[in-house]
């Protein structure tokens, strides 16, 4: 099953006119139909190895879009987000590359630039400014999460405990928050694989690794809503895979998902190690 979904993966990796899944000039984020990140975070799912000419090729295009203060470029032109650079960080962590000394500068420039109430936020303010602006994007500050769990800063650390703290406390608000105005609507509750947004599971998942959230009672309330989802086999069905992906395995709509299966037993492991 997964050699069929890699090949699929491998079949558009020129589509953006360079290998690898990028443009040209170097852009490593466009997705017709997938960027070079996308790509990363995918065959991550798919367990390849990370020896894979393709993971090795795809990386090396994120590494180079490194600068030295530890921002990453995903375009030759155009603002450097947070967002940016934690979402390369993050394709490039569950690919094994954590510890690289390009991904540890990424590490270190996301820990000094944090944003007040302890997440991130990019300051792109595509909805206009308002009181919900005033705190960090949900979205970015779980991925950003998610790629410290790699570091090891999950588990002991208590540094990262107020930016746990900002996505629980989103759980109660749900409404859009930060600039970009990532909410818990219809779509947040449905089960979107593989994990590439900010989505129930998602949230579930990363936050099962810190030992602030997995026995708080909003991440059980969110655990509990997620059990809700796997269906009379205790498989996990897939709701909404993203439309470029939908024709892959691993993400069928309304089908159970032998990966996603594999996350969510993560999910409950986390909870019973005491994370």
């Amino acid at each position: 099953m997964y050699e069929a979904d890699l090949k699929q993966i491998l079949a558009v990796r020129h589509e953006n006119g360079a290998d690898f899944w990028a443009a040209p000039d170097g852009r490593i984020c466009i997705e017709r139909p997938i960027s070079t990140l996308t790509a990363l975070l995918i065959m991550s799912e798919l367990r390849v190895p990370q020896s894979h000419e393709a993971v090795k090729g795809a990386a090396e295009l994120v590494l180079k879009a490194c600068r030295e203060d530890g921002r990453v470029r995903i375009a030759p032109k155009g603002a450097i987000y947070p967002c940016h650079t934690a979402l390369a960080a993050a394709a490039l962590c569950r690919n094994g590359y954590v510890g690289d000394r390009r991904v540890q500068t990424m590490l270190e420039h996301l820990l000094a630039n944090r944003f007040e109430d302890g997440g991130w936020r990019c300051k792109k303010f595509i909805f206009g400014r308002g009181p919900e602006t005033n705190y960090s994007n949900p979205g970015v500050t779980l991925l950003a999460l998610d790629v410290f769990r790699f570091a090891g800063m999950n588990d002991e650390s208590q540094e990262l405990d107020a930016a746990v703290e900002t996505l629980l406390s989103h759980w109660t608000v749900r409404a859009p928050t930060g600039p970009c105005h990532y909410g818990m609507g219809k779509l947040f509750m449905q089960v979107e694989y593989p994990f590439l947004r900010y989505n129930l599971f998602y949230y579930t998942y990363v936050l099962s690794f810190y030992p602030k959230a997995s026995k708080e009672r909003r991440f059980l309330e969110a655990f509990a809503t997620l059990n809700k989802k796997l269906d009379s086999q205790n498989r996990m069905i897939v709701e909404r895979p993203n439309r470029k992906l939908e024709k892959l395995e691993i993400c069928r709509k309304g089908k159970p998902s032998e990966t996603a299966i594999q996350r969510y037993l993560e999910i409950k492991k986390n909870m019973e190690a005491g994370i």
